[in-house]
C-alpha cells in the first residue's frame, strides 16, 4: 500500500484583499508544492474558505501547517481526510467534432453526467463536475478526439455529513 501523497487543507481567512497573495506567497518562498488551490468566500462574509491540496513530498504536512499558522489572516485550519471527504471538481472543454463525430461526444458526456454548454458548427462545449478520479476518467476517453481546450478547476471538498473527517490543526480564535 502506498503513502498518502496528498493532503486536503481547508483554511478559512479573512476576507482581504492581498490574504491569497500572501499563502501564496508562504508556499512559493518556502518551496511547498500546491496541487490544486480553490478560493470562496463563506456564508459569512468576513471570512474566505481555501481549499489547498498540498504535496506532502516537497515538505511534511506539519511544516506547512506550521507556516500557515504564522500568517495573521488565518483563522483556522483543518485537514480532512480525502476517504471521509466530499470532494468535487469542475471539467469544462472545448472538443473539435465533426457532424459524425458530435453524437459519439454527446453520447459520452451523458454517460458521465455531463452537460454540452455551447454547440458550433465544429466544435462542443462540454462540462463535467464530480470526483477528480471520475474527471481523469473522462479527460483520457476525451483523447480520442480533438480537444481544442480544456480546464479543471481546483478541488474543493467538505467533509462527510458523519464529521469524522476533519482534524482540526488550529482552531478558531475566540473574541
Amino acid at each position: 500500500m502506498s503513502t498518502v501523497r496528498h493532503h486536503i487543507l481547508t483554511v478559512h481567512v479573512e476576507n482581504k484583499a492581498g490574504v491569497l497573495a500572501r499563502v501564496a506567497g508562504l508556499f512559493s518562498r518556502r518551496g511547498f508544492n500546491i496541487f490544486s488551490l480553490a478560493v470562496a468566500p463563506t456564508d459569512d462574509a468576513r471570512f474566505s474558505r481555501i481549499t489547498i491540496v498540498v504535496d506532502v513530498e516537497s515538505a511534511p504536512l506539519e511544516q506547512i501547517v506550521h507556516q500557515l499558522d504564522k500568517l495573521v489572516n488565518v483563522v483556522s485550519i483543518s485537514e480532512l481526510s480525502p476517504a471521509d471527504a466530499v470532494q468535487r471538481e469542475l471539467l469544462l472543454a472545448t472538443v473539435e467534432a465533426s457532424p459524425a463525430e458530435r453524437s459519439q461526444v454527446i453520447q459520452l458526456v451523458g454517460v458521465f453526467g455531463g452537460e454540452v454548454l455551447d454547440v458550433g458548427a465544429t466544435r462542443l462545449t462540454v462540462m463535467l463536475a464530480g470526483p477528480p478520479e471520475k474527471l481523469d476518467d473522462f479527460e483520457r476517453l476525451l483523447e480520442t478526439y480533438a480537444v481544442a481546450d480544456l480546464q479543471r478547476t481546483g478541488l474543493v471538498a467538505l467533509p462527510k455529513i458523519d464529521g469524522r473527517s476533519v482534524r482540526p490543526l488550529r482552531e478558531p480564535a475566540t473574541a
